[in-house]
């Protein structure tokens, strides 16, 4: 398996000579500052490699993550003839710079949601949390969305409830805060009124029309990715459930299978996320690994542990819910297989995906869930896993 690393760029407070001290070689980056939309120049393209390239440590750009599909296109809304033809030409200059695998997630308007950014873990230092009552509050009670006391069991509705009488405006402001962390582009934030406003445009769209918009997109997309060489894989939705009155179409196996099946091609693969799948109950990672891995084309690894209401902390990665070294084995049987084929890219890159904020972390101010310390911990025991599993076989 290829060890690669996020980095977020030239403001990216983790920087590539870290990077390269972590023992990863593949970077996993995009061109963050190229609007929505946008064409990525292949000048723009090679000047980042060459800026990885040239840092110590032999560092390649492995994976691009991601390359961002406009909202509209998202929606079908008006003529997206010009979006499709910039996509596709940023396809084609990617390509032609030698980057064969392209990270995308299908999300309306928001990446990720977590609903606390520093959760404090019991020795120190701390994770990403996803609270279901904090997120009912927030909904409820702060944004006001009609209909989303639909969407939350009774009990958290309750704690909400509670939460709205106690929460000051420092705490509001916290929550809001989280939240708005997991916008795309990840520099643009709303205030209240404005995520209101944002979320408009989606009122009354459903999981079907999203369905309808992604097989559009794979319909444009798909041949022009097959004739570059071009491994387009799919980010599952994080948390894989409904939020906002946004839909999700890919948070478990079934909505996999019907992803891969609108484009039955190789070029229409699986960005295999533990911790998203993982904060589902209704998924066994490791399952779905080996039921989709010839179509899996990047890794991210990393464990969360669930609660009863649905609310869910990012995890040590070899701690967690989810079978770390039995997901591991899935994918290294998959290796072995391609390899037995002859094929090209039989080797899976993947990376140590978020991490607990753990000593020198502390006060750093990286993007939040992508610490130094922590992930170097997680790529550290990742790494013995495969070790582990590749000297005792699979």
């Amino acid at each position: 398996m290829i060890e690669t690393w996020r980095w977020f760029g030239p403001l990216d407070d983790v920087t590539l000579p870290e990077i390269a001290q972590t023992g990863a070689s593949g970077i996993v980056t995009a061109l963050h500052d190229i609007p929505y939309g946008a064409v990525w120049p292949r000048e723009a393209i090679a000047a980042r490699k060459a800026e990885i390239a040239a840092a110590p440590g032999n560092l390649h750009w492995a994976v691009v993550e991601s390359l961002p599909v406009h909202e509209d296109i998202k929606r079908g809304e008006g003529d997206l003839a010009g979006l499709f033809a910039r996509y596709r030409q940023s396809m084609a200059n990617l390509a032609a710079e030698g980057i064969e695998v392209v990270c995308y997630n299908f999300m309306p308007l928001l990446d990720w949601t977590r609903t606390r950014l520093d959760a404090p873990l019991p020795a120190g230092g701390h994770a990403l949390r996803f609270s279901s009552v904090e997120m009912a509050f927030f909904e409820v009670h702060m944004l006001g969305r009609d209909g989303a006391e639909a969407d939350y069991p009774r009990d958290v509705l309750h704690a909400a409830a509670s939460l709205d009488r106690t929460a000051d405006e420092a705490e509001r402001d916290r929550l809001l805060t989280a939240i708005m962390a997991g916008l795309p582009g990840a520099y643009a934030r709303y205030d209240v009124a404005g995520l209101r406003e944002a979320l408009q445009p989606w009122a009354g769209f459903g999981a079907d029309d999203l369905r309808a918009t992604f097989r559009r997109f794979l319909d444009e997309v798909t041949p022009a990715a097959e004739e570059l060489g071009l491994r387009l894989c799919v980010h599952p939705d994080d948390p894989p459930r409904p939020l906002l009155g946004l839909p999700r179409i890919v948070s478990n196996q079934d909505d996999i299978a019907t992803a891969l099946d609108m484009a039955d091609s190789r070029a229409n693969g699986l960005t295999l996320c533990a911790g998203s799948l993982g904060a589902n109950p209704a998924n066994d990672v490791p399952a779905i690994a080996r039921r989709f891995a010839g179509r899996i084309h990047f890794a991210h690894l990393r464990n969360v542990a669930k609660e009863p209401d649905g609310s869910f902390q990012e995890a040590a990665h070899l701690e967690g819910d989810t079978d770390m070294p039995a997901l591991i084995a899935a994918l290294l049987d998959e290796e072995a297989r391609r390899t037995a084929e002859g094929r090209a890219d039989a080797q899976i890159p993947f990376r140590p995906d978020h991490g607990q904020a753990l000593l020198s972390d502390l006060g750093r101010k990286t993007h939040p869930g992508y610490p130094l310390i922590g992930r170097m911990r997680g790529l550290a025991e990742l790494r013995g896993v495969i070790a582990g599993l590749s000297y005792g076989g699979t």
